[in-house]
């Protein structure tokens, strides 16, 4: 794992418009056309009711306290009426609202865990673990929150301040001039201040994705860091990070309360205008007390959504940062390729042919002109160093890795050739690491494939795992937890290995599959593996030279190349570098 990559350059995005970033969203939100119609009809109903209150007014200061021109009744009436109406019709797009939400994020999620299940590899390399767990499960979900949310509000407050400023006009054309001003200014705060606060967002998401990755790194490492004394320095790590991310939001903080504030003092400045222009109007009469009151209380209306316009810039922007992060791990992550050669079963013919791979253009080729034919049924032990190349070299089959030049042929078919699911279907793997599903047991042997009971405690029983599950309650069917810590190390092994076996694949990998066991269990796993690797082409990696020595053949490898190779008698007769190796006891390493 490698840190979080670096996030696209701010600027880049801010230089397209908000309506095409939308427009990317739009796709999963827009299904849901029940709850669109739904909530655009209630919001509607709701805006076009704001200007009733101060309606209300009019006639009540003009004419409500002369006695026997007014019905006392209606007000009160009228009111009522009005807010029942304007609290059904907010329930009811609340409603809607997060219907729309939660079938788009449903959606959103959807796409993107299929994403993750059929992306280049690469993406796994590039990125960390809790980033992509980060953007899969909580940034789409603040992201498409804040942004469902902050549009219809957007909607809800035009369609109020239309309503308010159309009786304004009515009332009082000439005060509304003064009212009119107010808004270029105010578009023109939004805009500085909703650039600055989208290049905080990206930086924000880089620096959580940086401290998520130091807590990540803390929780897997724990015990090193303990027997190290390395504490301080890791809390130090952290809050470092964690006072950027302070910062950041902060400036965030600061950037939308100056929006809010500026909004505030500029609507303050149009209501005294106004304020100083009615008055001078009442002097010549040309306005009634009524007038006044309903026009100045539909200005004090209208400074609500004339605020919460600058501040819809916030979500909006947080929202689409947020969505565009997981917009971007699905359309610049290109999917795995394959062929449309498919085989049912590999007879297990392999060969490379000046196979070479090339992790990094100015780094030495992890692969060089690998040339090597595989028969089938054979089983090929590959030893070395670290670094020699073999885990690169198995990794090219089920193309985990890809190849930087030459070829790969099974069965005479090259890799690129074969359909992905045909081919990964030939490869069971018994590595060193074993990661194990938070599932049953069943359903980890089983993986990808229906679960048959009697099948499952058959392969468990040739892994050498039936005294394991008599002690048991629940058998096959007990859940092992988060990777199946709570089993040993030889227990987990065992258990990739009767994974293998139900998947019952022509080709088997093991890559140093008993390096981390105690002579007890590697004996357990060692017998399992006999039965594993009968009638199957077999690769074999290991340090270990005691657990090679019966392999058909036996190469050695050295930085990318082959050096040797020959029956583990033939190789100690040459007395080159695995005979080396051996009298040096490497076996034991």
């Amino acid at each position: 794992m490698i840190p979080p990559a670096e996030t696209a350059a701010p600027g880049a995005a801010e230089k397209t418009t908000v309506w095409r970033r939308i427009a990317r969203v739009w796709p999963y939100f827009s299904d849901s056309r029940a709850g669109w119609a739904l909530a655009v009809g209630a919001t509607i109903v709701a805006s076009a009711t704001e200007p009733f209150v101060p309606a209300l007014l009019k006639p009540l200061l003009d004419r409500g306290f002369q006695q026997d021109s007014f019905n006392l009744w209606l007000v009160p009436l009228a009111l009522m009426l009005l807010f029942t109406v304007r609290g059904l019709s907010g329930f009811l797009a609340q409603f809607a609202l997060a219907k729309v939400t939660n079938d788009g994020l449903l959606k959103l999620r959807g796409a993107m865990f299929d994403k993750l299940l059929s992306a280049r590899l690469t993406l796994f390399a590039d990125q960390s673990s809790s980033a992509i767990a980060n953007t899969v499960v909580y940034e789409v979900f603040n992201g498409s929150s804040l942004l469902i949310n902050a549009i219809m509000k957007l909607a809800r407050d035009v369609l109020t301040l239309l309503a308010l400023i159309g009786y304004l006009v009515y009332l009082n054309w000439k005060l509304m001039l003064v009212v009119a001003l107010l808004f270029p200014a105010v578009a023109f705060v939004i805009q500085i201040l909703s650039r600055r606060l989208y290049r905080l967002t990206k930086e924000s998401q880089t620096a959580t994705d940086d401290l998520a990755y130091v807590v990540e790194e803390n929780v897997m490492a724990h015990r090193d860091v303990r027997l190290h004394g390395a504490q301080a320095g890791q809390a130090g790590r952290f809050n470092h990070l964690s006072n950027s991310l302070r910062r950041l939001s902060m400036k965030s903080t600061a950037a939308y309360a100056g929006m809010s504030a500026i909004t505030q003092v500029l609507a303050a400045m149009a209501l005294s205008a106004v304020i100083s222009i009615a008055l001078l109007q009442s002097a010549e009469n040309t306005t009634t007390v009524g007038g006044f009151v309903a026009f100045v209380t539909a200005m004090l209306l209208l400074i609500a959504p004339v605020k919460s316009l600058s501040d819809a810039a916030t979500p909006v922007t947080r929202g689409l940062a947020a969505l565009e992060r997981g917009l971007d791990l699905m359309n610049l992550t290109p999917d795995e390729s394959g062929g449309s050669f498919v085989k049912a079963r590999a007879h297990g013919d392999i060969e490379f042919a000046d196979a070479s791979v090339v992790y990094k253009a100015d780094a030495a080729p992890a692969l060089d002109q690998f040339s090597l034919s595989i028969k089938a049924g054979e089983t090929l032990a590959i030893v070395g160093a670290s670094g020699s190349g073999k885990t690169t070299l198995v990794n090219l089959l089920p193309r985990f890795v890809e190849l930087s030049s030459g070829h790969i042929y099974l069965d005479g078919q090259d890799l690129r050739a074969w359909n992905l699911a045909s081919l990964r279907a030939q490869f069971a793997f018994v590595s060193q690491h074993v990661v194990m599903l938070n599932s049953s047991i069943a359903v980890n042997v089983a993986l990808g494939q229906p679960v048959d009971r009697t099948r499952v405690k058959e392969c468990l029983a040739a892994a050498n795992l039936a005294g394991l599950l008599a002690d048991l309650p629940n058998g096959i069917d007990t859940v092992l937890g988060h990777n199946a810590m709570q089993l040993s190390g030889g227990q987990r092994q065992r258990l990739a290995i009767a994974r293998a076996l139900y998947k019952d694949a022509p080709i088997l990998v093991l890559d140093e599959a008993t390096s981390a066991l105690d002579t007890e269990s590697e004996l357990a796993v060692q017998e399992a593996i006999k039965r594993l690797t009968a009638s199957r082409t077999s690769l074999v990696i290991a340090h270990r030279l005691s657990t090679v020595q019966h392999a058909d053949r036996i190469i050695m490898m050295e930085a990318g190349r082959m050096i040797e190779s020959g029956t583990h008698a033939e190789l100690l007769a040459k007395n080159g570098a695995y005979a080396h190796l051996y009298r040096l006891g490497f076996q034991n390493t």
